[in-house]
């Protein structure tokens, strides 16, 4: 291990003595280097956490330094402790520098009988090397057993358990949709914390690309790294020590992270081939070919989701599930969900999109599950599986009519809406109100118009009812209603232009607002 001020204290050779008080951490502080300058500043060429050795000539002669600017900027630039020899240019330590060493909690120690600062660099030095080359020999060796772990037949949890073992700390793997993959592990995450890790690996994944993350929760160093490669991120790795990871440390994590990658990766073919089944599967239901499909998904899946089913159509990032990465997110979080749901769901791609395929009371759990991707779908109304076609149809349909504000659309909502609704949903009042612009430019204002307008295509054009309806004389509606046709420009004894004007009109309406 590295040198420090205790060490050198107890070295009879080096007749080292402190000059102020220090404390246990003072004491047990690291030396990373040991070196000699009379500068009044040699701050410039100085790196933290060494001890600075000085025979004090800079506070001696005409111009001597002073005691405290030197040490504030010896504390400042990270110097661990200062080395004062005696009996060479001063008899005792100036006691300014003293007071300044204590006020700044700066370690002062006493270079005696002329102590050769030579033997001191080279200890300090000796221990630095022998520290390294001890963290350089742990290194190999937990990289040595890894890779042995990687060969057995549990090759991924043996992986994980090394890991552990060699770092003496909690480690947790996660898979793409945020869930902690269960492995044989002696170490837990501790469960005062284990909500806040699971959301930070939550929106670390949510990137969707690979990433890194280090966080502190309650004085645990936390290090989360996202497993895959670039646009296939297959899951993230979470490590928590005590104290930030050294450089072996850090490269241990790292080439377990390769290992495992290279692990899930090997996987990636057998992905591929499982894709393009499910869209044979997708392409036998739509032929309507229900029995052979239900028997091949069988013995790979299970069972088909229960009638009367629900057909979503899924796209992501706006753009086709395919080569999309966060598609890609998606179709490995309804593969998990598939395992650990058997029988409730099925999904295949076709035509660029995903499919997914579910019981229709578990429309709400699909619907949760595709919002995580921020994805937008269209349910199909519920139906027998010998309707798949059509409700492939309906759902096209609510896919087109989903937005950021309504991201999953069910058919049987729009139905349920009318023409109207999906009009007014799909931008329409707009379009209406360009068309109304002219009634309402009119100086006599639109007010009387379009309440006239109402009541008359409300009573199928019949001229008394609607003249009584709106308690004005029948000639009077009649020029209304001439006065509107001209200002529109239809002509509205046709009944094409009284339905569009009739549209317009219940879109406009203020009741809708």
């Amino acid at each position: 291990m590295s040198a420090d001020l205790r060490t050198l204290l107890a070295t009879q050779g080096l007749r080292l003595r402190p000059a102020i008080s220090l404390s246990s951490d003072q004491l047990a502080r690291p030396l990373l280097w040991a070196h000699n300058s009379d500068l009044a500043d040699p701050t410039p060429w100085l790196e933290p956490d060494g001890l600075l050795l000085t025979d004090g000539l800079q506070f001696a002669g005409p111009a001597p330094a002073e005691a405290q600017p030197y040490v504030e900027r010896l504390v400042d630039c990270g110097v661990a402790a200062l080395g004062f020899a005696t009996q060479i240019v001063h008899d005792s330590i100036p006691p300014a520098l003293i007071d300044a060493c204590a006020e700044h909690r700066l370690p002062l120690i006493e270079v005696a009988d002329r102590t050769p600062f030579m033997a001191i660099i080279r200890l300090v030095s000796d221990a630095t090397d022998r520290d390294q080359r001890e963290q350089l020999e742990r290194s190999l060796r937990a990289q040595r057993s890894v890779a042995r772990a990687a060969l057995r037949p549990d090759g991924l949890a043996a992986i994980l358990r090394e890991l552990e073992r060699n770092l003496g700390c909690w480690v947790a793997l996660f898979d793409a949709a945020g869930d902690r993959l269960a492995f044989p592990a002696q170490l837990q995450v501790p469960a005062t914390i284990d909500e806040r890790v699971s959301a930070a690996v939550r929106r670390t994944l949510s990137k969707g690309r690979a990433a890194a993350a280090r966080i502190t929760i309650e004085d645990t160093e936390i290090t989360i790294q996202t497993v895959g490669h670039h646009g296939s991120v297959r899951g993230a790795l979470v490590v928590g020590t005590g104290a930030e990871l050294d450089r072996a440390g850090v490269d241990l994590v790292e080439s377990v992270i390769a290992l495992a990658s290279i692990a899930l990766e090997q996987s990636r073919a057998l992905d591929t081939a499982r894709r393009t089944l499910r869209s044979g599967i997708l392409e036998l239901l739509l032929a309507g070919a229900i029995d052979v499909a239900r028997s091949s998904v069988r013995p790979l899946w299970g069972e088909l989701p229960a009638e009367p089913i629900r057909v979503a159509r899924v796209s992501t990032g706006g753009q086709d599930a395919v080569g999309d990465p966060s598609g890609d997110a998606l179709l490995a979080t309804l593969e998990l969900a598939a395992e650990r749901n058997p029988g409730r769901l099925f999904f295949g791609e076709r035509d660029g999109r995903t499919l997914v395929v579910c019981h229709a009371d578990d429309t709400r759990w699909i619907e949760q599950l595709l919002s995580g991707h921020q994805a937008h779908s269209g349910f199909s109304a519920p139906a027998e599986w010998s309707r798949f076609s059509d409700a492939l149809g309906e759902a096209s349909l609510a896919l087109r009519r989903s937005s950021a504000f309504h991201p999953a659309v069910r058919f049987d909502q729009l139905v349920d809406e009318g023409l109207l609704g999906m009009l007014e949903q799909s931008g329409a009042r707009a379009v209406a109100n360009r068309l109304l612009e002219p009634l309402d430019r009119h100086p006599d204002g639109a007010e009387s118009i379009r309440e006239s307008l109402v009541v008359w295509l409300s009573h199928n054009g019949a001229w008394d009812p609607s003249a009584r309806a709106l308690g004005v004389h029948r000639h009077t509606l009649r020029n209304r209603v001439d006065l509107a046709s001209a200002l529109l420009g239809l002509d509205l004894d046709a009944f094409a232009a009284r339905a569009e004007v009739w549209n317009a009109l219940q879109l406009t309406a203020p009741a809708r607002e």
